[in-house]
């Protein structure tokens, strides 16, 4: 995992801080805004530190694909390519050994 900063060279509080992998912190660079594929209009991208994931996001029916609901998730998804071949194909294997997708717990 790679520590990303959430809005590029602002500070490194905790605050602007957040886990990415690899993939997903290089894919992003210093970006903070993405295309919406279905309207291809600008939209800030996902801050895991302000938003709620599913309210942007959901998994595809066979656990494989990061879906993004709204204009945010499916800029994010796209600018971060979440979806990339490599990233599907470990998602297959964690979902047939039960360890994906991730379920979240309401009240932790």
């Amino acid at each position: 995992m790679h520590t990303e900063h959430i809005i590029p060279n602002k500070d490194n509080s905790l605050d602007n801080l957040c886990l990415a992998c690899a993939s997903c912190n290089l894919s992003k660079g210093t970006a903070t805004e993405g295309i919406d594929p279905k309207t291809s209009e600008i939209q800030q991208l996902f801050n895991p530190r302000s938003q709620i994931w599913e309210d942007h996001f959901l998994w595809s029916e066979d656990g494989t694909h990061v879906v993004g609901k709204t204009g945010t998730g499916r800029a994010t998804v796209s600018r971060l390519k979440m979806n990339q071949k490599r990233l599907v194909r470990a998602r297959k294997n964690w979902v047939l050994t039960g360890n994906h997708p991730p379920r979240f717990e309401a009240n932790l």
